[in-house]
């Protein structure tokens, strides 16, 4: 269930109360939670939290040196790795505990940032997270920089009620929250309503209260279908964008909220599995377990997030000769045998996790496993270079040997069939005529949703076709993620046919999609006897410019503003936004490519002669700059 919204004209939102207040009534879920490494995801800076060597100690890389000190019970970081040379800036707060601790500086006035050099737990070290990075002190992917700023990509995921309230005027942060760490309101809502409800309150009195139950509850999980539970955890764990400022109510929907990144190339292998940092959601989408109804609490404690039992026990619940009655599709046979995965039990080969949840390390120590919990395929490694359990640990094999081995032990197997992956993989690297391959994958109903968005969208990155009229049946699809994808593919059409085609999706009941049609049909006219479509465009324009207004402190958001602008043909308002982008990042090239071909176009040889020498200071290696001062040395 998700939250039932009572109409009223005294409604109100609820406040938030803060964890302890839960303790009184809910006592066993309150101590595993405050154990857990949601509650401990950010913590104030004291004796108790802080577990980094602040005894005078140094760390240097590349030439470029730390130091942490104390004052009292005061905690400092002196370094020479930020912009303007050697600084002292105090630590604000502690970020994680274990396998490794951040700590996260104010650099300005409200502005925290999270330095690159981490405390290692396991081997009381300091060590750099990117230890062949070497990046300017003004780059955007430096610690200090736009992407790793605290208060705009990870506070959010780290914080209860966490608003960011960024002004793109002055550039500074206020931000606020109700509770450091992943607290209990975090996922079932705030509490006032519930206390309330505990302490008696009628109903007409809970009424006043919006987007609440009868219990007084934003998610009353015990009532709640597979797919809000996970959507409640996907909201952190998933590699998104967001579309508001800060955390959504609990119980709102993902795709209202958020918008998921796709199997992308750099995040994702072309078969789907994890390569970068992507936080499960979009692993466990591809899953048979998504499919058939598992939810995230079927095999972690929700409280103190640990397993539910140890080893293979966890997957021995299901997956068994005695099955699980909630799921009746499982097969009834013995998995934790060496029949089925021929390793001597008790070692790390006979570990389901080993073959079916392959473990990937970043931040330098940190595992995290693949949860798209799929059967090895070295065959497609051995032809697409994708990688495999097995030759994850039989590392002096090759992949062809793995393939073989499976073969002869599941001859029968059906995972040999063909797969999406030999289709991406090419896609991705560029080759041509692969456009109905790829539209069969995104019409394939019984592949996963993420598969199918990204079929369509590499389709349209590298078809160079128009699409034919009997795809737009994917703009029906049951997936919002198929919906929004396929938008895309209507951009070849006639403005007038691409309003006629996405005028119900300006109506869709979840916003991403929205969004998607709305920057689809920009600058498209709508006739004016259609008023109902023009509401909903404008409604649907709104929502756009609100969730790009919630990002302003990222330099992608004015890309974004940048290219609209040009297809509004306001090349002074395209030329503002990319200023700001490189105000941001002054790494960003493409930006200062821009300007200057927008002010030589404007016939403003000044100002771009003037950007120019700006940009070869800040990105000389870009030889598309040599282009432009011959162009405007002609001149």
């Amino acid at each position: 269930m998700l939250f039932q919204v009572h109409a009223s004209a005294n409604d109100k939102v609820p406040d938030f109360q803060g964890s302890s207040i839960c303790q009184s009534c809910h006592e066993g879920a309150y101590q595993d939670w405050q154990s857990s490494h949601h509650a401990l995801a950010w913590l104030p800076v004291d004796d108790e939290n802080v577990d980094g060597d602040f005894n005078n100690s140094t760390f240097e890389h590349r030439g470029r040196k730390t130091r942490f000190f104390k004052d009292g019970d005061r905690y400092f970081i002196e370094t020479s790795d930020i912009l303007g040379g050697n600084k002292v800036l105090e630590v604000k707060g502690v970020a994680g505990i274990t396998p490794l601790q951040q700590y996260l500086i104010e650099t300005e006035p409200g502005r925290l940032q999270s330095l690159d050099i981490a405390w290692d737990q396991e081997n009381e070290r300091w060590y750099h997270l990117y230890p062949d990075q070497v990046l300017a002190p003004n780059d955007g992917y430096h610690w200090s920089g736009p992407y790793k700023n605290w208060n705009s990509r990870c506070a959010e995921c780290h914080a209860t009620g966490f608003q960011k309230n960024y002004d793109p005027r002055t550039r500074r942060y206020s931000s606020t929250q109700s509770e450091i760490g992943v607290g209990c309101e975090a996922c079932h809502g705030p509490g006032e309503a519930h206390v309330a409800w505990a302490n008696g309150a009628s109903s007409s009195e809970l009424s006043v209260f919006e987007g609440t139950d009868d219990q007084g509850l934003s998610v009353n999980f015990k009532d709640a279908f597979a797919h809000t539970e996970i959507e409640q955890c996907a909201a952190c764990h998933s590699r998104r964008e967001p579309n508001q400022d800060g955390n959504p109510l609990p119980g709102t929907p993902f795709h209202d909220s958020y918008r998921l990144a796709l199997l992308r190339d750099g995040l994702y292998h072309a078969d789907g599995q994890i390569r970068d940092e992507v936080y499960v959601y979009g692993s466990f989408l591809q899953s048979k377990m998504y499919a058939e109804g598992v939810r995230c609490s079927d095999c972690h404690e929700p409280h103190s997030g640990q397993l539910k039992a140890v080893g293979n026990g966890v997957c021995t619940q299901c997956h068994s000769e005695a099955g699980n009655n909630k799921f009746s599709s499982l097969t009834l046979k013995r998995y934790d045998s060496s029949d089925h995965h021929f390793h001597e039990t008790g070692t790390a080969g006979a570990q389901c996790v080993s073959c079916h949840m392959i473990e990937r390390t970043y931040m330098g120590i940190d595992g995290r496993r693949d949860h798209s919990f799929r059967v090895p395929r070295p065959d497609l490694s051995a032809s697409l270079g994708t990688p495999n359990a097995c030759t994850d640990c039989h590392t002096d094999k090759p992949a062809s040997w793995a393939a073989e081995e499976l073969k002869a032990r599941f001859p029968d197997s059906a995972h040999r069939s063909p797969h999406f992956a030999s289709v991406f993989a090419p896609a991705r690297g560029g080759v041509t005529g692969l456009g109905e391959q790829l539209l069969k994958i995104a019409r394939q109903e019984t592949l996963p949703g993420i598969v199918r968005a990204s079929a369509i969208n590499l389709y349209a990155q590298h078809s160079g076709r128009e699409a034919h009229s009997d795809v737009f049946s994917l703009l029906n699809d049951t997936d919002p993620l198929v919906r929004a994808a396929a938008v895309s593919l209507t951009a070849s059409q006639s403005a007038s046919t691409r309003v006629r085609l996405l005028s119900k999706l300006l109506e869709d009941p979840l916003k991403t999609v929205r969004i998607a049609a709305a920057r689809q049909l920009l600058g498209a006219s709508i006739g004016v006897e259609d008023q109902r479509t023009q509401r909903a465009a404008q409604n649907a324009n709104d929502e756009w410019r609100a969730a790009l207004s919630s990002k302003l402190d990222y330099p992608e958001t004015h890309m974004v503003i940048a290219g609209t602008a040009l297809t509004l043909r306001n090349p002074k308002a395209a030329i503002r936004a990319f200023q700001e982008a490189t105000q941001l990042d002054p790494q960003l090239a493409d930006a200062w490519i821009m300007q200057i071909r927008l002010f030589m176009a404007l016939q403003d040889y000044t100002n771009a002669q003037m950007t120019l020498q700006r940009a070869k200071k800040l990105i000389p290696d870009d030889t598309r700059l040599a282009d432009f001062e011959r162009l405007l040395q002609g001149r």
